[in-house]
C-alpha cells in the first residue's frame, strides 16, 4: 500500500491509546435529533456529517460557504451511504445541503424555521493563524460575530450550540485564538457547549498537508522552531469527542485530557520516515510567525478540571464575563468593526480577552491607519 496521510499509523506517532468512540446510546440519541452542522464541508465538519450519516441520522442540515467543499461533501455522502447500505437497513438518513454563510442572519432564520435543528455543531471559522494576523477584522467578523448571530437564532428556536474551539484560545497570542476565546464566551453565555481541541492530524490545510507536499518534493521540511510543541489528535478522535460533547449536561467548557504535547519537528521526522522510507529528508528551521506560540495549552494553569461525559473529556471551570459585561464588550467591538478601526477593535478584543497578547505584526498593522482597510 502506498503511504498517504489517510493511512499513516498515527498511533505509533502519538504513543497513546486512541480516544474511544462514543457509546451506542450516544449515537442512538443523536441520530434521532435534527442536527445542523456549520462549516460542514471542512475536514471535521464533513467527517462528522458522514459519520452521522452512516449511523442513520434522520435529519442533517449541512451549511457550507464553499461551493466546491459542499459539492465534494454531497459526492462523499452518496458514496458513504452506498458503501454502508446493508448496515443501515431500515434507517433512512436524510441530508439537506445548504450553500451559504453562518454570517447571514436571514438565511439562518430560514434554516431554523424550516428544519428546526435541536443540536448545532458550529465548525465554521477562520483558523489560519498567520493569515488572520494579516486580516484581523475578518477574523473578528467571522469568528466572533457569526457565532453571536448563530447563537441568537439558535436560542430563539430552542437549539443547543456545540462550538468547535481550539487550544489557541488559551492565553492567546494570535487574533485567531483571541476571537475563538470570545466565541467560547458567547456560546457558554447562551447555554451552549464548547469543545477545545488541539491540532488535528491529516485535516485539510493542516501542517501535515504542508509536510506531505514538502516530502514529495524532496524536502526540506520547514518547521518554525525546534522547541515548538502541540497537542495532536486524529480526525476520527476529534469527531468522536464532538459527538460525546453534544450530550454532556449541563453545558460546559470541555477539552480532552491528553497526556503530553509533541514536538512538531518529531512529527516532521515521523512523516518523512513513513512517506519517504530510505530517503534522507532534511528538516529546516525557519522562525516563529506572527501569532505563533512555542507551545499551546488546553486550559489555564489555575483552572479546575473535572471528568465529564467519558472518552477522556474534562470540564473546565474557567472565569467568565457576566452576560451584561459580555454584551457591552461585544457592542464596543461591533462599533469598532463597523468603523473599520483596528486600533479600537484590538482594545475591545483585549477587554473581552484580558490574557490576549497581540503580536507585534498586528500592533504595527493597527498603527498604520485608522480606520483600517484590510489588505
Amino acid at each position: 500500500m502506498i503511504p498517504t496521510l489517510e493511512n499513516l499509523d498515527w498511533r505509533s506517532f502519538l504513543g497513546r491509546p486512541a480516544v474511544q468512540p462514543p457509546r451506542r446510546e450516544v449515537l442512538d440519541e443523536l441520530r434521532k435529533q435534527p442536527i445542523l452542522i456549520t462549516g460542514a464541508g471542512g475536514s471535521i465538519g464533513s467527517t462528522l456529517a458522514l459519520q452521522l450519516g452512516v449511523q442513520g441520522a434522520q435529519r442533517l442540515v449541512l451549511l457550507e460557504a464553499s461551493e466546491s467543499n459542499l459539492y465534494a461533501l454531497e459526492r462523499d455522502w452518496a458514496t458513504a451511504l452506498a458503501a454502508n447500505s446493508s448496515a443501515l437497513d431500515s434507517m433512512t438518513p436524510s441530508m439537506t445541503p445548504i450553500l451559504g454563510s453562518v454570517t447571514d442572519m436571514a438565511l439562518l432564520q430560514e434554516v431554523f424555521a424550516t428544519h428546526r435543528p435541536r443540536i448545532v455543531f458550529h465548525a465554521a471559522a477562520f483558523k489560519h493563524v498567520p493569515l488572520m494576523e494579516e486580516h484581523p477584522l475578518a477574523a473578528i467578523a467571522n469568528n466572533i460575530f457569526a457565532t453571536e448571530t448563530l447563537t441568537h437564532v439558535a436560542e430563539a428556536h430552542g437549539a443547543r450550540v456545540i462550538l468547535l474551539s481550539t487550544d489557541k484560545a488559551v492565553e492567546p497570542a494570535s487574533v485567531m485564538g483571541a476571537t475563538k476565546r470570545a466565541a467560547e464566551q458567547i456560546v457558554l453565555a447562551s447555554g451552549g457547549t464548547v469543545l477545545r481541541l488541539g491540532n488535528v492530524l491529516a485535516s485539510r490545510d493542516s501542517v501535515t498537508e504542508i509536510f506531505e507536499r514538502q516530502i514529495a518534493l524532496g524536502g526540506p521540511i520547514t518547521v518554525t522552531d525546534p522547541a515548538a510543541r502541540r497537542y495532536f489528535l486524529t480526525l476520527d478522535e476529534a469527531v468522536n469527542l464532538l459527538l460525546v460533547a453534544a450530550l454532556v449536561e449541563p453545558a460546559a467548557l470541555l477539552a480532552p485530557s491528553l497526556p503530553a504535547t509533541h514536538f512538531i519537528a518529531d512529527l516532521a521526522r515521523f512523516m518523512a520516515s513513513e512517506l519517504a522510507p530510505g530517503r534522507d529528508v532534511a528538516v529546516a528551521f525557519t522562525k516563529p510567525r506572527p501569532g505563533d506560540k512555542e507551545t499551546e495549552l488546553l486550559w489555564c494553569e489555575g483552572d479546575e478540571t473535572l471528568p465529564a461525559g467519558g472518552c477522556g473529556l474534562v470540564s473546565i471551570k474557567a472565569e467568565l464575563h457576566s452576560r451584561q459585561q459580555l454584551d457591552a464588550g461585544l457592542a464596543g467591538l461591533r462599533a469598532a468593526l463597523d468603523a473599520r478601526d483596528l486600533a479600537d477593535a484590538l482594545a475591545a478584543l483585549r477587554a473581552l480577552v484580558p490574557d490576549y497578547t497581540p503580536s507585534a505584526a498586528v500592533l504595527a498593522l493597527s498603527r498604520q491607519n485608522s480606520p483600517q482597510v484590510t489588505r
